[in-house]
């Protein structure tokens, strides 16, 4: 089980007395932090060991009889090169052969399901399996193209791609996999506060472009996260812009505790320049043995459970606390859409410290064979006092704090900074002359970016709250609303709530009742002008609230004209 802080930060504490400055400050902040991870919600898996192999008889077979050798595996072959009808079945031996192929394949360790538009093949596979017993455990699948093409596969499923390496350890791990097995429940979900959409209309899909697994499916105007596919890459929570998924394992409030202590206790302790270099429980930390010894003193390894599981705020955080700067540690086996993410909250993160007057060296993504970490006083930073805030699992939050400390080092404002399409910062611009303030994208946003006028048609904004997802623009029937990705420094100014539209209300031709703004009542009368149904003076009833229109139509014909009543104004 991984910590908050590097599990090598004991062989970090044997500084000798011939040691710098900054080792020796190294080894007594690692001394002085002790972090636990707290215990956390776990997924339960159960398997009993029922083997679906998928493959041409060859291949199939092969497999199958290294597989046999385990007693407590029951073994069933899908051949699908065969010439007999789909789902012919052939008993004998400990390996049960059928004949056909799956047209898909769902599931994870103890629950994988077959799909196929054949019910003899589907007779034939369930009768493979005990009654009581729904689905295959495990599954090995040896076709060319897998049945399954996530980047990363699920829990007990196999896809080597032919006979190397891969094949080998599938059959060597499949028989370990009998029995009930756990691991943390990796994320934390509130739909509350998701800018996936809002009434049917699609908003932030950040993280299912981000998941690895494809744990996360659109359900609505929420998402849901399957635990048992989920394997904490933890891109989902980086690239999530409201916080609405977090990671949970452990939480962002215990890493970057840790790390807040570590860099507080370092600069306690005399050393300087603290560079943090964040590495992944598993080959990241495997990687890291090797390049102890030529690590500069000013180095501290952290390492989180995924390399993806921290994003800006974690960097920008650290940044604050006095960081000189953050190294991310990349191995092979980080998943390729993690690292585009990574990459991503890269471009988006530098782009708001570069606005701050800090170096792009100050956060980097590093390979293994590439990593240096000049032992000099590198570039100065505008950092003189390191911040004092707290580490919080709120994610807007945080960057917030973040950012308005590092601000505030400055002899004046930033001026606000273009980031990267996409980014989760920025205003909305409206076209005043399509804008009819129907207010369809103030009752959409679901982050209260957008309000209403209190007693006047008014649009109103508060940038700070913009996670830019697009529901708004793709609510608007004016198409009126251009996102503009940016981010303000001014923490007044980004907190304000300021007009991005208004216009006077139009009162009732009647009863003087505001009831539209004028803006809507010019367009619907010069389109429905030349309406037959609005000829003469029905088109004054557009000019009425909908009390009196109604009264109006009831109001026999030979009376006065709807312009002309007492109390109305033409």
């Amino acid at each position: 089980m991984s910590t908050p802080l590097s599990s090598l930060s004991q062989l970090l504490l044997t500084a000798d007395s011939g040691a710098t400055v900054n080792a020796r400050a190294r080894a007594q902040a690692y001394d002085a932090i002790a972090t636990q991870i707290p215990v956390v919600a776990r997924v339960n898996y159960q398997s009993d060991g029922y083997v679906l192999i998928i493959g041409t008889a060859t291949a199939a077979d092969t497999a199958a009889q290294v597989l046999a050798a385990s007693p407590d595996l029951h073994i069933c072959v899908l051949i699908t090169d065969s010439t007999q009808p789909a789902g012919t079945v052939e008993e004998g031996g400990p390996v049960r052969r059928v004949h056909g192929c799956a047209d898909a394949l769902t599931g994870y360790l103890g629950r994988f399901e077959i799909r196929t538009g054949n019910p003899l093949l589907a007779t034939a596979l369930q009768l493979s399996l005990p009654a009581d017993t729904p689905a295959f455990d495990l599954v090995l699948d040896l076709n060319d193209t897998p049945l399954i093409g996530s980047e990363v596969p699920p829990p007990g499923y196999y896809a080597p791609r032919g006979a190397g390496p891969a094949l080998k350890a599938a059959l060597e791990e499949i028989p370990t996999l009998t029995g009930e097995f756990e691991k943390p429940r990796y994320f934390r979900y509130n739909a509350a506060i998701c800018a996936h959409g809002r009434s049917g209309v699609s908003g932030c899909t950040r993280c299912l472009w981000a998941c690895p697994t494809d744990a996360i499916i659109s359900n609505g105007d929420v998402i849901q996260v399957n635990p048992n596919l989920c394997q904490g890459a933890g891109s989902c929570a980086t690239a999530c812009p409201t916080g609405a998924i977090t990671y949970g394992y452990p939480g962002m409030d215990e890493t970057l505790g840790a790390w807040r202590g570590l860099l507080k206790a370092y600069r306690r302790a005399g050393g300087e320049r603290p560079v943090l270099l964040v590495h992944d429980a598993h080959g990241g930390r495997e990687a890291l043995y090797d390049l102890l010894t030529s690590l500069s003193d000013r180095c501290l390894p952290v390492e989180v459970e995924e390399l993806g599981s921290v994003g800006m705020d974690a960097w920008l955080a650290a940044i604050a606390w006095g960081a000189d700067a953050v190294y991310l540690l990349s191995t092979p086996a980080v998943p390729a859409s993690v690292q585009r993410e990574i990459d991503f909250q890269l471009s988006v993160a530098r782009d708001i410290i570069a606005g701050l007057g800090y170096s792009g060296d100050s956060l980097q993504c590093v390979a293994v064979d590439e990593l240096t970490v000049p032992d000099g006083p590198g570039t100065e930073t505008p950092l003189q006092q390191p911040g004092e805030f707290v580490a919080l699992d709120e994610k807007r939050t945080l960057i917030r704090l973040a950012v308005d400390h590092l601000a505030a080092q400055l002899s004046r404002p930033p001026l606000p900074v273009t980031l990267p399409a996409g980014a989760p910062f920025g205003e909305i611009r409206v076209d005043a002359e399509r804008c009819t303030l129907c207010m369809a994208c103030v009752s959409q946003c679901p982050a209260h970016a957008l309000a209403a006028g209190d007693d006047s048609p008014q649009l109103r904004f508060v940038e700070a709250n913009c996670v830019q997802c697009g529901v708004c623009s793709h609510s608007c029937p004016e198409q009126a609303i251009q996102l503009v990705s940016r981010f303000l420094y001014d923490h007044a100014q980004r907190s304000q709530l300021r007009i991005l539209n208004e216009d006077q209300p139009f009162c009732c031709i009647r009863c003087d009742k505001p009831f539209a703004t004028r803006r809507v009542i010019e367009l619907i009368t010069d389109k429905m002008k030349q309406h037959p149904m609005f000829s003469g003076d029905a088109l004054l009833r557009l000019k009425m609230c909908e009390d009196c229109r109604v009264k109006d139509m009831l109001i026999d014909p030979s009376d006065e004209g709807p312009g002309l009543r007492p109390g109305g104004q033409a």
